[in-house]
């Protein structure tokens, strides 16, 4: 039997890698009992309610991959402190014949001890929420008492012993420009882009957070705006996870809010927090339907990769990332929509055209002979290769049968035997499916007869284009590269 063991601490604090180590020999005392192999033992430092553990993920696709046969673990809460989480892992286990067994012998599917999986799996979850309300009664109790219980300080702020002080860096000036502005009529992203362009570091960057973009968001212009903690009010619980085994948050009501007034220094007056809150109130508008361009997800930057957005103003379409953020993130990328429309319209007609001549139907079959002949020699040749390798595999066992090669040497010449004849024989199955392939008047046929479907109008239309293109991409010079969904057959 080969066994995955789980392994999962909530913190790495100093008694919790002490549990840590105890877990690892337990599992090595059980194995060496039972007489088993270890596959590889799965460490996660995480909470038990959440499946966004890497080891944990590792083991279930590794589980998919039947890269072992048991899973143990120390008890059940260990894999999992959540009910539909507990019954993923049951399930996707037993579709792989794979069994699950907890040392506390309360899960033993080997022996077909698994009656008690939904109580156990219950009852942890249960602990877990009862557990999940003493740490909000904690933080509201602390928030009750004046002192900050968010994870990371508004930006512009620091936290020390539980108060908010006013950072002694440029961050509380970055705060004030973003109310001026907005007061003095930018937008939310106009102001994201001048900061970024400007070098000014994210909020996610000052809380260093792990992989902190650069660039920033309207959403974290508009969340310093609506924010009034920068009053000097520590305003908190104004939201919650919506249960302990879903993270997600969802607002609560003002009437819910533990508020503290003047609870530290304000970076923006009272006046015009309330001016801004006015303000984005008046400007809040239901947003008319978007039109779809035609080029929309088709149409993109060949430099950065981002789509290409539609500019009225211009008639067209630029770089996703030049529109949003300026030329510090990208250049212009910018197209004309009838340019661009015209542009396939001319491939397709022209092709349209050469494909109906007899001439090049004549041309096309006559590479396509040529081709045959050359595949039909390359089949030939692969497999000879084929046949020599598969008689020095034949020799390499009569070696090793003699003693004169190790068990270890032979493993390994036959491992890379069997990748070489894996390849040639892949190579040789494309090459049988090409020659095996209809004539190709049938595919160019076809392909006709799907361009004269809309060849009875002299335009665009967004079913043409989904049908005959996949993708089009435009560089800084304004040139076109398309990139249809059909393709002439390879000669």
């Amino acid at each position: 039997m080969r066994c995955a063991a789980y392994i999962r601490v909530s913190t790495d604090k100093l008694e919790q890698k002490q549990s840590l180590e105890n877990q690892k020999q337990l599992f090595f005392t059980f194995i060496k009992n039972k007489g088993w192999d270890v596959h590889d033992f799965y460490v996660d430092i995480e909470s038990g309610t959440t499946d966004k553990r890497e080891k944990l993920q590792l083991l279930i696709q590794d589980a998919k991959a039947k890269k072992f046969d048991v899973i143990i673990a120390k008890e059940l809460s260990r894999l999992a402190r959540n009910g539909q989480l507990s019954y993923q892992i049951r399930d996707t286990a037993a579709q792989h014949d794979i069994h699950i067994i907890t040392l506390d012998n309360a899960i033993n599917t080997l022996e077909g001890n698994n009656q008690m999986f939904g109580l156990y799996a219950w009852m942890y979850e249960q602990e877990s929420q009862r557990t999940s309300e003493r740490v909000k009664a904690a933080l509201n109790s602390r928030a009750s008492k004046g002192l900050f219980s968010g994870s990371n300080p508004p930006y512009g702020y620091k936290v020390c012993d539980g108060k908010l002080f006013i950072r002694d860096d440029h961050t509380p000036q970055i705060v004030k420009r973003i109310y001026m502005d907005y007061l003095s009529g930018k937008g939310f992203d106009r102001i994201a882009r001048e900061l970024y362009n400007q070098g000014y570091p994210t909020p996610a960057q000052i809380a260093s957070k792990k992989n902190a973009n650069d660039k920033w968001q309207g959403s974290s212009v508009r969340q310093i705006l609506s924010n009034p903690h920068y009053t000097g009010d520590l305003v908190q619980g104004r939201e919650t996870s919506i249960s302990v085994t879903n993270k997600k948050r969802k607002n609560l009501t003002s009437d819910s809010f533990i508020v503290i007034e003047n609870a530290h220094e304000p970076i923006i007056s009272k006046g015009d927090f309330q001016a801004v809150q006015d303000l984005m109130s008046a400007r809040k508008r239901k947003r008319p339907h978007q039109n779809k361009h035609l080029f929309t997800n088709v149409a993109f930057c060949s430099d950065c990769g981002k789509s290409l957005h539609f500019k009225s103003n211009r008639k067209g379409y630029i770089c996703g990332s030049y529109n949003k953020y300026g030329k510090k993130a990208c250049s212009n990328h910018s197209i004309r929509e009838v340019e661009l429309t015209q542009t396939i319209l001319d491939d397709l007609k022209a092709l349209s055209t050469a494909i109906s001549k007899r001439t090049y139907l004549d041309k096309l079959n006559g590479k396509l002979e040529k081709a045959n002949q050359a595949y039909q020699k390359k089949l030939n040749s692969l497999g000879l290769e084929i046949e020599k390798l598969s008689v020095k595999k034949v020799k390499l066992i009569n070696l090793l049968a003699d003693g004169l090669i190790t068990k270890e040497e032979y493993q390994e010449v036959v491992k890379s035997n069997n990748a070489e004849i894996r390849k040639l024989t892949t190579e040789k199955q494309e090459i049988e499916s090409l020659l095996n392939q209809k004539d190709s008047t049938d595919q160019v046929s076809k392909l006709k007869a799907e361009l004269n479907r809309f060849f009875d109008f002299n335009e665009l239309t967004p079913e043409m284009l989904h049908r005959l293109v996949s993708r089009v991409e435009i560089n800084a010079e304004g040139k076109v590269k398309i990139f249809y969904r059909f393709s002439l057959p390879s000669a």
